[in-house]
């Protein structure tokens, strides 16, 4: 019989438990721009992030060591064609231009991940480089996208959200980078490797001082945002404050990936 940390196990480590988390992000742009429901991005995003974070994570391995992949590894394997699957069913009910700006963050994603340059790294590798990269990703996917292909005009809101949600995302990395700094290879450059824990804290904790304000400047000002906002706020500067080298996986790979799901179901719920 499978037990159920096997199949809770084999949630995150499928990328199913992020792709949840992109899932909410989405919703939440939904929310704040007032757009209808738009299902046919938000499955996009979910499916493609299950595609792009398995590539990223099991690529080398199932591409040369296909003899010792794990029955799971299998497994998530035909997962990720099955969503490959979906994000193609789904990327041609989407507008022409939200498909190209897809296409451009693909890129960002292969740069990410695959070495374009002669004799160098992928953009992964390039010291200090990954947090942008990653954090950019996530905005184009839960923001840019979402709002092109609902045609909403990208004025001053979507700039404000643009800098709030490059925010969450580079705070909620910075307690990833803490929790992995004994694992993370020297050259990497990670933003605790370079100034240390308690200094990555404080970056942090004073990015979230921006990240709450900037609601106040929306023209499309949503009164119960800033309680939503405020949770969410003190709940993640709690997890930043715990977080060190001791904590279990699960500390991020589950709870800190959970932080946006929670930030939605606030918005629906409350």
């Amino acid at each position: 019989m499978v037990s159920f940390k096997k199949v809770f196990d084999f949630y995150i480590r499928s990328s199913i438990h992020v792709a949840l988390s992109v899932y909410a992000l989405v919703r939440m742009t939904h929310f704040m721009f007032d757009i209808s429901d738009d299902q046919a991005i938000a499955s996009f995003a979910f499916f493609g992030t299950i595609v792009g974070y398995n590539f990223v994570k099991y690529d080398t391995l199932a591409r040369f060591q296909k003899n010792k992949m794990r029955n799971e590894l299998k497994i998530i394997s035909a997962l990720s064609l099955f969503s490959l699957v979906g994000v193609g069913y789904y990327f041609f009910q989407l507008q022409s231009i939200t498909q190209l700006v897809s296409v451009g963050v693909l890129a960002l994603t292969l740069l990410y991940t695959l070495p374009f340059f002669p004799n160098r790294k992928n953009a992964r590798n390039w010291a200090g480089v990954k947090i942008y990269i990653v954090a950019l990703c996530w905005v184009g996917v839960t923001l840019v996208l979402p709002l092109v292909n609902a045609g909403i005009s990208l004025g001053l809101d979507f700039y404000l959200k643009f800098v709030q949600r490059f925010i969450l995302v580079f705070v909620l990395i910075l307690i990833f980078e803490i929790i992995d700094l004994a694992n993370d290879d020297p050259h990497l450059q990670t933003v605790p490797q370079q100034i240390g824990v308690k200094k990555t804290k404080i970056v942090g904790l004073l990015l979230l001082i921006p990240f709450y304000l900037l609601e106040f400047f929306k023209t499309n000002f949503i009164e119960k945002q800033l309680i939503v906002n405020l949770v969410l706020v003190v709940v993640l500067s709690l997890f930043l404050i715990f977080a060190n080298e001791k904590r279990s996986r699960y500390y991020t790979s589950f709870w800190v990936e959970s932080i946006p799901v929670f930030w939605w179901l606030m918005v629906v719920f409350y």
